[in-house]
């Protein structure tokens, strides 16, 4: 295989040059979505530079996010220049439906909810006031009440001295890792994970490593053998609905990898932001004392509503809280102001039970298109894992489906380190603008499972 060598030319250091050619071949499609770069010693010598001109140069364009390193693969042209779990297609093809995001299902009663909170805060003038104030960096105790209160409703409870009020999902995997992790420890994971913890874990020189997992879940063997091989400080794990395979550990596994972080002393991470209405034990309910749980309102009241609660034991509140305080100062007192009236009002509640019968409602659209195929998801939940027929690559049916105005996700993202991607994709049936709009989608996904000969040809 011949080697892509770029000519260096302009001024500034060598090492911005190799960058900037980097950026350009990608740009112009030269260097493909998944193309690896070439070793970095090799193409030292090609170019008559150094090692370290190339290693600064890769990390340079791997902090801009045009490409990504994989720990014993190497380094890879990203699958898009812009991170496809916080982009949102920008509306102009109305045939076109994106079922790439994990979205909740679009819903006038949102707007209307949220209405309802803004009135009610205006015409309370005090509060209106307080939420414009410096506040605690936990939030104030009113809407710490309130978020405990809730979630003792939803099936979650916990008290509210546990919880510090953050920015949602995200703020909460930030504030959790920077606070039980130093830059070089490890964090593990299963093999497939949310894209957001790797990408956070990267930022803050965290190294991850990748666990085994099965059709029930994370591997607990595998866990145990790979902590003695590789110890780890914590473990990120999403219990319920996984992202993006779908599977809910049962409840013996659970216990299971309670007795084995505490015997090997390790935190635990639970990610509890894919809200599930049926559940088992949630883990910090099983080992209160080394869990942290992260909730946020994004996948119930909308995402744009930046706010969500940490629960954390009493040993590492205070040092959350410090993070927190240290990033923004505290969380924005006007949205938790919101989402707190959004809660007292009712509508919250409302616009939960309506979701949970329009996912079933899709979910029963998936089984009459998708039935013969090989794939996963809960009856709630905001995605499917569609396993794709032996021979057919994910790459390839991504960009068919794509061709014809449907997105999906391919496994790659989801991968952590070096690990291979399996030829599956996630398919967010919550996303579609509606169920006619789903089953346009599902028609063309259903054709192009089909058709293998439409797709094979394009691998050839």
């Amino acid at each position: 295989m011949t080697i892509w060598l770029p000519e260096l030319s302009g001024s500034g250091p060598r090492y911005r040059q190799l960058a900037e050619a980097i950026v350009a071949a990608i740009e112009s499609g030269e260097l493909g979505e998944g193309d690896k770069l070439p070793p970095q010693r090799r193409l030292a010598y090609a170019l008559g530079v150094t090692t370290g001109t190339v290693t600064r140069a890769y990390a340079e364009v791997e902090r801009k996010g045009w490409v990504e390193a994989r720990v014993g693969s190497g380094t890879y042209v990203c699958a898009s220049t812009t991170n496809p779990f916080t982009h949102v297609s920008a509306p102009g093809d109305a045939q076109q439906v994106d079922l790439s995001l994990s979205l909740p299902p679009p819903s006038e009663q949102r707007a209307d909810g949220l209405a309802h909170a803004m009135a009610a805060l205006q015409n309370d003038r005090p509060a209106l006031a307080h939420a414009m104030d410096y506040q605690p960096e936990g939030g104030l105790d009113r809407h710490r009440r309130l978020y405990a209160q809730w979630l003792d409703r939803l099936g979650l409870p916990m008290a509210a001295e546990e919880l510090l009020i953050d920015q949602g999902g995200m703020n909460g995997i930030f504030l959790s890792l920077s606070t039980l992790l130093a830059p070089g420890e490890r964090l593990a994971a299963e093999m497939l994970t949310y894209p957001g913890l790797i990408s956070v874990a990267q930022q803050l020189g965290i190294r991850t490593v990748a666990i085994e997992h099965d059709a029930q879940g994370i591997d607990i063997d595998a866990l145990a053998m790979r902590h003695e091989r590789q110890p780890f400080a914590a473990l990120y794990v999403m219990p319920e609905h996984h992202n993006p395979t779908t599977v809910s550990l049962p409840e013996s596994r659970r216990h299971a990898l309670v007795a084995l972080a505490r015997e090997r002393d390790f935190w635990l991470i639970e990610d509890g932001v894919q809200y599930m209405g049926e559940r088992a034990t949630p883990l910090y309910q099983l080992a209160p004392e080394r869990t942290v749980y992260l909730f946020s309102v994004a996948k119930i009241l909308g995402g744009g509503m930046r706010s969500g609660v940490i629960r954390a034991p009493a040993s590492v509140r205070p040092r959350i809280a410090a993070a927190l305080r240290n990033q923004s100062w505290m969380p924005p007192p006007l949205i938790a102001s919101l989402v707190c009236r959004w809660i007292e009002s009712g509508h919250a509640d409302r616009l939960l039970a309506w979701q949970s019968e329009e996912m079933a409602a899709r979910h029963a659209l998936v089984q009459a298109y998708l039935g013969g195929y090989d794939y996963s998801g809960g009856a709630e939940g905001f995605y499917i894992w569609l396993r794709l027929p032996a021979g057919r690559r994910a790459n390839t049916f991504v960009e068919a489906l794509a061709e014809r105005g449907v997105l999906v996700t391919p496994a790659e993202p989801f991968c952590v380190g070096s690990e291979p991607a399996p030829q599956a994709v996630r398919i967010c049936i919550s996303a579609a603008a509606d169920r006619a709009a789903l089953e346009r989608a599902l028609g063309v996904i259903r054709e192009n499972l089909d058709s293998p000969g439409i797709a094979m040809w394009r691998t050839l």
